[in-house]
């Protein structure tokens, strides 16, 4: 299960956002209309396109860096998980 879904952490914008993002970056998935509509519940039509850019922008970077050895270039730190014990 994925924690977004369940976490307290995100508000019911930021669900209908990472719900797209899944949904478009997943095969197979489609964007139904009952998740355009509530896209639409928190967005504007310009934001779910700029929204709808950002995703395909950031699905194309993983296709496309990985096979030409491009690494990240540090300006966005993810602090990594700590071991498990």
């Amino acid at each position: 299960m994925l924690e977004w879904r369940t976490s307290k952490l995100f508000s019911p914008l930021e669900r209908a956002a990472l719900e797209y993002a899944e949904r478009i970056t997943t095969t197979g998935q489609k964007v139904d209309d009952t998740l355009f509509a509530e896209l639409q519940k928190h967005f504007t039509e310009a934001e779910i396109v700029e929204l709808t850019a950002a995703i395909a922008m950031e699905n194309f970077r993983s296709k496309f860096n990985p096979p030409l050895g491009i690494e990240a270039q540090g300006f966005c730190m993810v602090p990594k998980k700590p071991a498990a014990k």
